[in-house]
């Protein structure tokens, strides 16, 4: 099909018209490393849900409609990243997603948005966050924290992890099916980390400095740059790498620029650089 003749990634999340996060953030991001990103989204926001006040509308009751025009166009894709999910009904659509999309030649990233700090972010029941372990066996990579890890793992949350305890930590995980994990934000000090397992290889961190405080965002801007560079062909150490890279460049000119945390990255500066 002509349709297929540019490599592509669809993108399942929600859309937020302000504050730089989800599909907002990687629509641009994956179309400036040349591939077409193609947004399937969950549920529509005014601006992200860190604001006072917002207007949003959920998408639900229309994913399968929508996901049954891309068959009929018979659409192909080069890569899946699903990011933030606010149902089990909304799981269950994702399943289908890659039980009709996801091909031996489809890298499938699931970014398993549940928490932070240790806690369930307050839309989130533990039922909701046991149902989320049923993308596991379609995903290739997933992106937890270290508190959407230990969920997946059940168990407890510290935040004193070792490399050694890490590493146990993955390979609980990958029992359910990713072959790939990618632990983001560890705090350590003055530098954040990010754990690599891979099956079959030696663990990594990849280390970056600190800038400035936590900001909405960030975890779509690293899936976002991490997917469109796997896609690409690059290995998950330098897709890694290259993803914290760009968020340590964005975080500087977004503190130069002086914005509000809850305004996101100002990656729009660094495009280019992609």
């Amino acid at each position: 099909m002509p349709h297929n003749r540019q490599k592509k990634v669809a993108v399942i999340n929600d859309f937020c018209g302000f504050g730089r996060c989800s599909l907002t953030v990687s629509i641009p991001i994956i179309s400036a490393m040349k591939l077409q990103c193609c947004p399937l989204p969950t549920a529509i926001f005014s601006n992200h849900t860190g604001y006072d006040r917002f207007y949003h509308t959920d998408f639900t009751d229309h994913m399968d409609a929508y996901m049954t025009e891309w068959k009929a166009l018979d659409l192909r894709f080069e890569g899946i990243l699903t990011g933030y999910l606010g149902s089990p009904h909304q799981i269950d659509i994702v399943k289908r997603f890659f039980e009709q999309f996801a091909t031996d030649g489809t890298l499938t990233v699931v970014d398993p948005v549940m928490g932070d700090n240790g806690k369930l972010y307050p839309s989130f029941s533990p039922a909701l966050a046991a149902k989320m372990k049923e993308l596991l066996p379609f995903a290739d990579v997933i992106t937890p924290n270290l508190t959407e890890a230990c969920l997946l793992a059940d168990v407890p949350y510290r935040e004193d992890m070792t490399e050694a305890d890490l590493k146990a930590l993955c390979e609980t995980v990958t029992a359910l099916g990713p072959r790939r994990i990618v632990i983001s934000g560890l705090s350590q000090g003055e530098e954040l980390w990010n754990f690599l397992y891979e099956v079959g290889h030696p663990t990594a961190i990849v280390r970056e400095r600190k800038v400035g405080p936590c900001r909405a965002g960030t975890g779509d801007v690293f899936s976002s740059v991490l997917t469109a560079d796997l896609v690409n062909g690059a290995t998950l150490l330098d897709a890694v790498t290259h993803a914290s890279s760009f968020i340590a460049k964005a975080l500087h000119r977004t503190v130069e620029r002086d914005l509000p945390d809850t305004d996101g990255l100002c990656f729009e500066d660094c495009l280019t650089e992609l």
